[in-house]
């Protein structure tokens, strides 16, 4: 392993997988951050989660899977509680939307001196109590580590649009980088052109906003302007993870820049836009592998590069 060190805060969870037509389900692990850390480590990250998860089955599915990409684990990760849940239902088109039985808290931490780099979001950045110790922490560390959040909104899991409005803006302004979908903003922002959201986001504090569109790219706003990235076109198998590729490849990226920790983040405050290219490139090519194969299933540094 090598590269700086990173934690990823949130959630740990077995995905139960019904595909449409078909009578039978699959256990994968799950959970966005969960899969950014895995993604980052496939890629040979120093990565450290930061999450719970039961002493079951679940449990140690979980455990397991974070083993084969040498993903670490924070003491105190397992409890007495119950491995957290999300049924996720598969549509003709490779669509997966979910249901959750979740359990979610997380210990206050010390974030060592050599971490360059904490990202958090989805689940584990909007569920009460944890969430308010997730932007704590990410205020704690800004300055000397990056700071980066995926909201990832899972709309059941706030009580107006308002809220979760309120909520998401408080980590975007605790974030150097910020990466959401147009879908993410379309809930959130109904009406609103994803593009203005990105400006009026990076004008908050962020040194990046991505806004990523599926088949159609991502738009990348920095201090150096804004970039329009097209997608490659993929034979998709199901979109099961793409989003949390897309992150890690992003993080990725910016280690493989030297942009990340207190040295990086003046170069990340003025990127040129050949290196903001390369970086939302290197992100979409990461999410398009995974959408080429099933579930979660982020690309080793080999396959990245290749």
């Amino acid at each position: 392993m090598g590269g700086p060190s990173t934690i990823v805060v949130g959630e740990a969870l077995v995905d139960v997988v019904h595909a449409a037509g078909s009578s039978a389900t699959a256990e994968h692990p799950g959970g966005s951050p969960l899969n950014v850390a895995y993604g980052l480590g496939r890629l040979g990250h120093d990565v450290t989660l930061l999450t719970r998860f039961g002493d079951d089955a679940h449990g140690e599915l979980l455990r397991s899977h974070l083993e084969q990409a040498a993903v670490q684990l924070f003491p105190g990760t397992v409890d007495d509680d119950p491995t957290s849940v999300a049924r996720a239902e598969i549509d003709a088109e490779g669509k997966a939307s979910y249901e959750f039985d979740l359990v979610w808290h997380v210990p206050e931490v010390t974030v060592p001196d050599d971490v360059a780099l904490v990202h958090t979001g989805s689940i584990g950045a909007a569920v009460s109590p944890g969430a308010e110790t997730v932007l704590e922490l990410l205020r704690r560390v800004r300055g000397r580590a990056t700071t980066s959040y995926d909201p990832n909104v899972r709309s059941s899991f706030f009580d107006s649009r308002e809220q979760a409005l309120a909520l998401v803006e408080r980590f975007v302004d605790a974030a150097d980088v910020v990466k959401a979908s147009d879908e993410d903003l379309a809930w959130l922002l109904p009406g609103e052109d994803p593009e203005v959201v990105a400006h009026r986001w990076q004008t908050r504090g962020p040194a990046l906003v991505v806004v990523t569109r599926g088949g159609a790219g991502a738009i990348a706003v920095s201090g150096a302007g804004t970039l329009h990235v097209p997608a490659p076109k993929v034979d998709v198998v199901d979109t099961v993870g793409a989003g949390d590729a897309f992150m890690s490849g992003l993080l990725h990226a910016l280690a493989e820049h030297d942009l990340l920790g207190a040295q990086g983040l003046p170069r990340l405050r003025h990127l040129g836009l050949g290196t903001l290219e390369a970086l939302v490139a290197t992100a979409i090519r990461s999410a398009s592998i995974t959408c080429s194969r099933a579930g979660a299933n982020p690309p080793t540094r080999a396959e990245l590069a290749g």
